[in-house]
This record gives structure tokens, C-alpha cells and sequence, in this order.
């Protein structure tokens, strides 16, 4: 996932080792700077394309996820190209984020790749470093959104695989048909 002499801060190797630990299945990456929803792939197929559209196998569930957050949001879900993220309105509020601007390293591929757990990044205002008065504003814009997306936990297959005398099954591989991406029961 990471290249050679890539370094890892020592709080993301601590995340990375929590979201293995835990069968986590949904997060979220709150950023500034930009009012925008991306999801995964965020690193380019072609690492010296720019702007190159890259899907995942689960395309459909990540646009699902990212539209639940950006239509619950006040001013990502604004119709007017006069703000911040105006160039996302036609899309919704929402991007590929390799298609916006590929970097490596990102958590929504780590996770999608390396984990169950589905994350988006949220680019939730216009002010990449907003002044401490601006964050309750920030909050309220972002709240609703936040529960919204919280609630899509609910989506998709979930249940327990168990043997044939009930006993729950770690490590499990689930397949669906059409999509060439596995995730795997929990402890």
C-alpha cells in the first residue's frame, strides 16, 4: 500500500492497528478547506494521471455513502456555484477522490483495501484552518450530515456465519456476486 521510504506517523500506525483489531464497517475523514464528499479510490490507477477516475469493486456503495452525507448537509446539498465547492454542484457534492486529485497513503484506501471498513472524507468548509468562532457553525452545518451517514451502517448485508452448531465463525470470507471485493466476519 505504501511505498518504500514512505513514512508512517505513529498515529496513523496506531489507527491502522486499531481498525484491524476492531471489525469496523463504516468511517469518515473530516477535513477543511473545501465543502466535499470523495471516496476511495483516492490514489490513481496511473500514479502520473491527475484527475483519473478510479473505482472500486463497491463504486455504487461508496456513491450511496457519500450522497447520504452530502444531501444531509446544508451547504454541500446548496444548489449555488457562488460558494466554496461550487465546481462539485453539478456532481452532487460528491467525487472520486483519486478523480479530484490522486495522492497515496490515504486511510479511505488503507481501509478499503486492508480492513471491512468503508470511509469517506469529508471536506467539511470552506476554510481549511476555520477560526475557533466559525467551528460551532461548522458543527451545526456538519451534525445532521454526520447522523445521516452514521445511520448507513445499517445498509447492506450483515448477520453472523456460524457452524452448524451456531458457534460464530472468525475470519469468514464473504463473497458477493459482481463484486470482486471480500470482507470477513469478525471475532
Amino acid at each position: 500500500f505504501f511505498f518504500p521510504g514512505f513514512q508512517v506517523a505513529p498515529e496513523t500506525k496506531a489507527v491502522m492497528k486499531w481498525l484491524r483489531s476492531i471489525p469496523f464497517v463504516l468511517s469518515a475523514s473530516l477535513h477543511g478547506g473545501e465543502l466535499v464528499v470523495t471516496y476511495p479510490y483516492d490514489y490513481s490507477r496511473h500514479p502520473l494521471e491527475e484527475k483519473e477516475f478510479s473505482p472500486t469493486p463497491d463504486e455504487k456503495m461508496f456513491k450511496m455513502l457519500a450522497k447520504a452525507y452530502a444531501d444531509a448537509h446544508p451547504v454541500i446539498s446548496d444548489r449555488s456555484e457562488l460558494r466554496c465547492g461550487g465546481n462539485f454542484v453539478k456532481r452532487g457534492g460528491i467525487i472520486n477522490g483519486a478523480e479530484w486529485y490522486s495522492f497515496t497513503g490515504g486511510m479511505a484506501d488503507f481501509n478499503y483495501l486492508h480492513t471491512n471498513c468503508f470511509e469517506v472524507t469529508v471536506e467539511v468548509g470552506c476554510e481549511k484552518f476555520p477560526l475557533e468562532e466559525e467551528l460551532f457553525t461548522i458543527w451545526h452545518e456538519n451534525r445532521d450530515a454526520l447522523l445521516n451517514y452514521m445511520e448507513m451502517v445499517h445498509r447492506g448485508i450483515k448477520g453472523i456465519v456460524s457452524d452448524k452448531f451456531g458457534n460464530p465463525i472468525k475470519n469468514a470470507r464473504i463473497s458477493v456476486r459482481g463484486i470482486q471485493h471480500d470482507v470477513t466476519t469478525g471475532n
